[in-house]
């Protein structure tokens, strides 16, 4: 029973260690684009909280401004995916890609949005 328990621990970290290839990397990477962007982040809390904020007939117009932003961190967080995955192959490309979209979901879930869609579209 131990001897099973203990192979079967073993498979699990191997496992792990594969599926968190690119983590480091994709960290880095998106520690970088926090800096860079910064500006684009803030612009973007700024408007996530006017069109919070304002009144019925603004709102709708101010949720539009918000959604730009939105739209653009989203197409740069994909630049920056692709343009690494277009320097790797075979099945590197996806886990990279699964990593990314992963970990980019959880540190900028209002703004990662367009990463998904991509996969579920591909």
């Amino acid at each position: 029973m131990a001897g099973r328990l203990l192979t079967r621990l073993r498979w699990q970290l191997v496992i792990f260690r594969r599926t968190r290839h690119f983590d480091d990397l994709v960290r880095r990477q998106l520690d970088l684009f926090a800096e860079d962007e910064a500006d684009l982040l803030g612009e973007a809390r700024n408007a996530d909280e006017s069109w919070t904020k304002a009144g019925r007939d603004e709102a709708e117009e101010l949720y539009g401004d918000y959604q730009l932003v939105v739209d653009a961190i989203g197409e740069r967080l994909l630049d920056v995916r692709e343009t690494y995955a277009a320097t790797l192959s075979g099945d590197a490309t996806e886990k990279y890609r699964a990593a990314f979209t992963r970990a980019a979901d959880k540190r900028f879930r209002r703004y990662a949005s367009v990463l998904a869609d991509i996969e579920d579209g591909a």
